[in-house]
């Protein structure tokens, strides 16, 4: 190989783009089942900053990722909206799910998360919020508002303001009932005494979208890049990847994109 073909080899070698994501999609381990083949496919590799989407969205603001893939619609489209990115695109959804103590002290099992949380407020069960803007974070604060106990969610409520791991640890370490997307529930290990005890309620559908960072907001943005990383999640490849991906034989993400 001639000079000029390994600086061409090198340069495609040292391709890389940011995306600033949740830590569910982390945690979750799509992540690591995914970008190995993004990889292979685009030779492109991708450093995933993996937070709550409240600060993944202000990371993409400030220009510091060129992707950006969270799973709060309402936030997504103000990004939008405010210029920093041209669309939103849907990527995949799965659900969220309440998860407490296999007692349900407080007898929230079935179908209704909104009933299920006034329980948890009526009894001043212990209950663990993520408490850091985190697009689960949002959904919980959502379903309060749904509730005529928001102003008193119970001496029980407490905030960690930390990942969705983190509060699913404490939540089995204090016997705390805990919301959470079912995909990191289904990768999460220290489970003790925890069990999903609400789901398959309409309102607990969790989506999540894909924007590409304007470049007329930050220059420094890698738009062929991240553009070929946004084609390729939303696309055929990426997409039958993400429809691939199972724990114990059970789908995390179910693919939703749309051109």
């Amino acid at each position: 190989m001639g000079v000029a073909g390994a600086m061409a080899s090198a340069a495609v070698m040292a391709q890389s783009i940011v995306v600033a994501s949740t830590t569910s999609t982390e945690q979750s381990g799509l992540f690591s089942h995914m970008l190995p083949e993004f990889k292979k496919a685009s030779g492109i590799d991708v450093k995933v900053v993996a937070l709550g989407t409240g600060q993944a969205i202000d990371t993409a603001r400030r220009g510091d990722a060129d992707v950006l893939f969270v799973h709060d619609k309402v936030k997504e489209e103000l990004f939008v909206a405010d210029g920093f990115a041209a669309k939103r695109q849907d990527v995949m959804y799965n659900d969220f799910v309440l998860v407490g103590p296999k007692a349900d002290p407080a007898q929230t099992k079935g179908s209704d998360i909104v009933a299920a949380l006034k329980k948890v407020a009526s009894t001043s069960a212990p209950f663990i919020s993520r408490g850091d803007k985190s697009g689960t974070h949002a959904a919980e604060l959502r379903f309060w508002k749904m509730t005529d106990t928001d102003a008193n969610k119970g001496s029980g409520y407490k905030e960690c303001g930390c990942g969705m791991g983190p509060a699913l640890n404490i939540a089995s370490s204090s016997g705390a009932y805990v919301l959470t997307d079912r995909a990191t529930w289904l990768n999460f290990k220290n489970r003790a005494d925890l069990t999903i005890l609400v789901e398959g309620d309409k309102r607990l559908f969790n989506q999540y979208g894909i924007m590409l960072v304007s470049a007329a907001k930050h220059p420094q943005v890698k738009t062929a890049e991240g553009q070929k990383f946004v084609d390729w999640v939303t696309g055929p490849a990426g997409q039958a990847v993400i429809a691939s991906y199972k724990i114990g034989g059970e789908q995390l993400f179910f693919p939703n994109a749309t051109k």
